[in-house]
């Protein structure tokens, strides 16, 4: 049997817990799996790109369990009233191929984003961080704001979006945190002025120039979280230039991120190193850090994991028959139990007479 976890769960799970105690254990449970990197067995994620969008599968696997993740990113969804992000992912037992977990990730996604954001900023950004700009107010923005603001201390948060429907729809989410200053601001260069964070979330599948080299000042944490695709930068290449610039998996990132602009031997460090201090993170106040987030199937691995425990532990989930129960295993056509008799017409599981 495969357990079967649907968004339903998924909000039960948080109404458990409550949003912000899930995000803090995700980003705990994701730094866990980065300290052990070496463990994974891990490629770049297989993309199927078209002029709508991209749907792509994203593998990973340590010597006990694999997963995957389907996730598509189709920027127009939103006219035809679908998510530009939706996902569903797999845990499976490394022993027998047996999938022990089916399960929603669209939500998870959005969750484990903001939490991976978190755990780069907490390795990268200067120490009392307090101010951050979030440029881009879509489906993702409520997670990374109150990621940031309860696992990171964040309490003012300047917001902007082309669409000001968007930021509209973020305040009003937005507008019952305690202790979060929220400034809607006029342009991109307005809401990052003075911030020491600045996460964008954007989601066009073209190429952006949303952050420029005039922008930055001494000491700004850049989470590049939108660019995440061949063409479809956030950063220019002067800020990625003047800056030190950290990535989740190097072959991934170069063809993804906003790296994929820079030279070949621009130099990024790996994350996995600064959180196993085997790489230097921030070395000054003033120093400019971007983590260049693509998203990494090490990360939907330990969000399937941790949901996956949590939801045993509140009997959420529905039992499901996704593979054959068998008798005998390697009779698999009997399972069917059809004739060959001639002149019967085959119906699965019964027999007619013609």
């Amino acid at each position: 049997m495969t357990t079967l976890i649907t968004p339903r769960d998924i909000a039960g799970i948080v109404a458990a817990h409550g949003l912000p105690a899930l995000l803090q254990r995700l980003e705990a449970a994701i730094t866990a799996d980065f300290r052990r990197w070496g463990e994974f067995d891990k490629v770049a994620r297989v993309a199927s790109h078209s002029g709508a969008g991209v749907i792509e599968l994203m593998p990973v696997a340590d010597a006990h369990r694999y997963a995957f993740k389907y996730v598509n990113g189709h920027p127009g969804n939103h006219r035809l009233g679908l998510p530009t992000v939706m996902a569903f992912g797999v845990l499976a037992d490394v022993a027998t191929g047996r999938p022990e977990v089916l399960s929603e990730l669209t939500l998870t996604t959005a969750m484990r984003t903001a939490a991976t954001s978190v755990m780069a900023a907490r390795a990268l950004a200067r120490p009392g961080a307090r101010s951050m700009a979030l440029v881009g107010n879509g489906a993702q923005s409520e997670f990374q704001a109150l990621a940031f603001h309860h696992g990171l201390g964040i309490d003012r948060l300047a917001l902007f979006d082309v669409d000001p429907a968007a930021t509209r729809k973020l305040q009003r989410n937005l507008a019952g945190v305690a202790g979060l200053k929220l400034r809607v601001a006029s342009s991109v260069a307005d809401a990052v002025r003075g911030a020491d964070i600045v996460t964008t979330v954007t989601a066009d599948k073209r190429r952006a120039t949303i952050v420029t080299p005039g922008m930055i000042e001494p000491g700004m944490h850049l989470n590049a979280v939108g660019g995440d695709c061949p063409g479809k930068p956030e950063l220019a290449p002067g800020v990625l230039a003047g800056a030190r610039v950290f990535v989740e998996y190097e072959p991934q990132s170069r063809i993804e991120g906003d790296v994929q602009q820079m030279p070949a031997d621009f130099p990024v460090t790996e994350l996995w190193r600064v959180l196993t201090w085997t790489a230097d993170g921030r070395r000054s106040a003033d120093e400019v850090t971007v983590f260049d987030s693509v998203g990494f199937a090490l990360e939907d691995f330990s969000a399937l994991s941790l949901v996956a425990e949590l939801a045993r532990g509140l009997q959420l989930g529905a039992r499901i028959d996704l593979i054959p129960a068998l008798a005998d295993p390697r009779d698999l056509y009997g399972l069917l139990g059809v004739s060959e008799r001639p002149g019967a017409a085959q119906v699965p599981g019964r027999l007619l007479a013609a």
